[in-house]
């Protein structure tokens, strides 16, 4: 895959880039369409766990900013959409293992029990980046619909954590306003995770 990408504004994995200019958005829509059903379905076709690990780290080898670059304008509901915002979660608890551990430490203490199965309590630094990375896997050796619920729900419980943060440690009021702000985005995120899992199940994800 080439190196060779333009740089998005990327900042965020509730943030996603939404440019406007350049190629044909219709030739840009079905390469996003096409990539992103050949990756899923090579991995899944292959059985082989190596194969599986090699795509979860894609984003490692070839760089977030090439993910996104194939998949941040792709709706949020379709295939592509929903890959990129997998890879983005990921890469956010990869930079911020520890605060995104204290996030869903607080999040899973005022939650109803989670679609997560097997953390534990409370989570460490690795811990949540394994957690990433078995949410991503489960696009390549699992079921989809499964896979985007989980990610919803990791989603869900991360915003539900950022709130209470905000709520509870005396930050200045513009940080605590912008992490609230991070946690609706985050919750809508989970919202359309959830749509594209129902698609799948229903058929009729892009």
């Amino acid at each position: 895959m080439s190196q060779r990408f333009r740089r998005p504004a990327y900042t965020d994995p509730a943030s996603f880039d939404q440019r406007e200019g350049g190629a044909d958005p219709a030739d840009i829509s079905q390469a996003a369409h096409d990539t992103a059903h050949a990756l899923v379905r090579q991995g899944r076709d292959s059985a082989d766990p190596e194969i599986t690990e090699r795509f979860v780290r894609l984003a490692e080898t070839e760089g977030i900013e090439a993910i996104a670059e194939l998949w941040a304008h792709s709706p949020p509901r379709s295939l592509a959409g929903s890959l990129w915002r997998i890879y983005a979660l990921r890469a956010a608890v990869q930079r911020s293992p520890e605060r995104m551990s204290e996030y869903y430490r607080l999040g899973r203490s005022h939650s109803a029990p989670s679609a997560i199965a097997g953390v534990p309590e409370p989570p460490t630094a690795e811990e949540m980046t394994k957690l990433a990375d078995m949410i991503l896997a489960g696009m390549y050796a699992g079921d989809i619909d499964v896979a985007f619920d989980r990610a919803a729900a990791f989603c869900r419980v991360i915003a539900r954590g950022q709130a209470l943060w905000a709520d509870t440690h005396r930050s200045p009021a513009e940080d605590a306003r912008q992490l609230t702000s991070k946690a609706n985005q985050l919750v809508r995120t989970a919202e359309e995770l959830e749509a594209s899992a129902r698609a799948y199940r229903s058929g009729t994800l892009d």
